[in-house]
Protein backbone atom coordinates (compact mmCIF):
# COMPACT_ATOMS: atom_id res chain seq x y z
CA UNK A 1 0.00 0.00 0.00
CA UNK A 2 1.20 3.71 -1.22
CA UNK A 3 1.94 5.89 1.56
CA UNK A 4 0.34 9.36 1.20
CA UNK A 5 4.07 10.50 1.04
CA UNK A 6 4.64 8.32 -2.35
CA UNK A 7 0.91 9.00 -3.31
CA UNK A 8 1.96 12.79 -3.17
CA UNK A 9 5.29 12.20 -5.26
CA UNK A 10 3.26 10.35 -7.84
CA UNK A 11 0.86 12.91 -8.14
CA UNK A 12 3.23 15.73 -8.98
CA UNK A 13 4.98 13.39 -11.31
CA UNK A 14 1.81 13.04 -13.30
CA UNK A 15 0.90 16.87 -13.27
CA UNK A 16 4.88 17.22 -14.78
CA UNK A 17 3.53 15.14 -16.92
CA UNK A 18 0.12 16.46 -18.04
CA UNK A 19 2.00 19.70 -18.93
CA UNK A 20 4.68 18.35 -21.07
CA UNK A 21 1.38 16.16 -22.92
CA UNK A 22 -0.71 19.45 -23.06
CA UNK A 23 2.78 21.70 -24.72
CA UNK A 24 3.44 18.91 -26.81
CA UNK A 25 -0.64 19.32 -27.93
CA UNK A 26 0.09 22.63 -28.64
CA UNK A 27 2.95 22.00 -30.42
CA UNK A 28 1.10 20.04 -33.33
CA UNK A 29 -2.57 22.08 -32.70
CA UNK A 30 -2.89 21.57 -36.79
CA UNK A 31 -2.99 18.11 -36.75
CA UNK A 32 -5.70 17.44 -34.74
CA UNK A 33 -7.52 14.10 -35.60
CA UNK A 34 -10.83 15.59 -36.32
CA UNK A 35 -9.24 17.81 -39.25
CA UNK A 36 -8.47 14.04 -40.62
CA UNK A 37 -5.15 12.51 -41.29
CA UNK A 38 -2.28 13.84 -42.76
CA UNK A 39 -3.29 13.29 -46.19
CA UNK A 40 -6.24 16.46 -45.41
CA UNK A 41 -3.63 19.26 -44.55
CA UNK A 42 -0.96 19.61 -47.36
CA UNK A 43 -1.58 23.32 -47.04
CA UNK A 44 -0.33 25.34 -49.93
CA UNK A 45 2.00 22.27 -51.30
CA UNK A 46 0.70 21.81 -54.98
CA UNK A 47 2.54 18.84 -56.65
CA UNK A 48 2.79 20.77 -59.72
CA UNK A 49 5.08 23.22 -58.41
CA UNK A 50 7.32 21.61 -56.18
CA UNK A 51 9.78 19.05 -56.67
CA UNK A 52 8.15 15.26 -55.71
CA UNK A 53 11.10 15.07 -53.06
CA UNK A 54 9.69 18.14 -51.21
CA UNK A 55 6.31 17.12 -51.64
CA UNK A 56 7.31 13.88 -49.91
CA UNK A 57 9.22 15.37 -47.12
CA UNK A 58 6.29 17.23 -46.60
CA UNK A 59 3.97 14.85 -46.34
CA UNK A 60 6.46 12.75 -44.01
CA UNK A 61 6.67 15.88 -41.42
CA UNK A 62 2.61 16.37 -41.34
CA UNK A 63 2.34 12.32 -40.93
CA UNK A 64 5.24 12.40 -38.10
CA UNK A 65 3.28 15.68 -36.50
CA UNK A 66 -0.08 14.03 -36.92
CA UNK A 67 0.90 11.12 -35.24
CA UNK A 68 3.09 12.84 -32.67
CA UNK A 69 -0.63 14.46 -31.49
CA UNK A 70 -2.47 11.72 -31.42
CA UNK A 71 0.53 10.02 -28.86
CA UNK A 72 -0.28 13.50 -26.69
CA UNK A 73 -3.75 13.09 -26.81
CA UNK A 74 -3.60 9.34 -25.85
CA UNK A 75 -1.00 10.63 -22.89
CA UNK A 76 -3.80 12.77 -21.62
CA UNK A 77 -5.88 10.76 -21.30
CA UNK A 78 -4.13 7.87 -19.32
CA UNK A 79 -2.61 11.16 -17.22
CA UNK A 80 -6.22 12.46 -16.32
CA UNK A 81 -7.95 8.61 -15.89
CA UNK A 82 -4.86 7.80 -12.76
CA UNK A 83 -5.29 11.30 -11.58
CA UNK A 84 -8.99 10.89 -11.30
CA UNK A 85 -7.91 6.99 -9.31
CA UNK A 86 -5.54 9.15 -7.33
CA UNK A 87 -8.86 11.20 -6.54
CA UNK A 88 -11.34 8.21 -5.78
CA UNK A 89 -8.77 6.44 -3.94
CA UNK A 90 -8.03 3.53 -6.48
CA UNK A 91 -4.77 4.54 -7.66
CA UNK A 92 -1.94 2.07 -7.36
CA UNK A 93 -3.95 -1.22 -7.34
CA UNK A 94 -4.54 -3.37 -10.65
CA UNK A 95 -8.10 -2.85 -12.88
CA UNK A 96 -7.68 -6.27 -13.01
CA UNK A 97 -6.66 -7.99 -9.93
CA UNK A 98 -7.54 -5.30 -7.81
CA UNK A 99 -3.91 -6.31 -6.46
CA UNK A 100 -1.65 -3.10 -5.22
CA UNK A 101 0.88 -1.99 -7.99
CA UNK A 102 4.32 -1.97 -6.52
CA UNK A 103 5.99 1.96 -5.94
CA UNK A 104 8.59 0.81 -7.94
CA UNK A 105 6.38 -0.05 -11.11
CA UNK A 106 4.59 3.51 -10.45
CA UNK A 107 7.73 5.56 -10.31
CA UNK A 108 8.76 3.77 -13.98
CA UNK A 109 5.11 4.32 -15.11
CA UNK A 110 3.16 6.68 -12.76
CA UNK A 111 0.04 6.13 -15.09
CA UNK A 112 0.12 2.27 -14.81
CA UNK A 113 -3.46 0.40 -14.74
CA UNK A 114 -1.86 -2.97 -13.79
CA UNK A 115 0.55 -5.55 -12.31
CA UNK A 116 3.74 -6.25 -14.81
CA UNK A 117 2.35 -9.81 -15.07
CA UNK A 118 -1.50 -8.58 -16.28
CA UNK A 119 0.03 -6.18 -18.47
CA UNK A 120 0.94 -8.54 -21.11
CA UNK A 121 -2.64 -9.99 -21.45
CA UNK A 122 -4.42 -6.51 -20.76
Amino acid sequence: MLTNEQIQDLKNRLYEMKTEAEKELDNHKGYESSEGGPEDSVGELSELDNHPGEVGTENFEQSKDYTLNIHAREQLEEINAALDRIENGKYGYSEKSGKPIPYERLQAMPTARYLVEEQENA
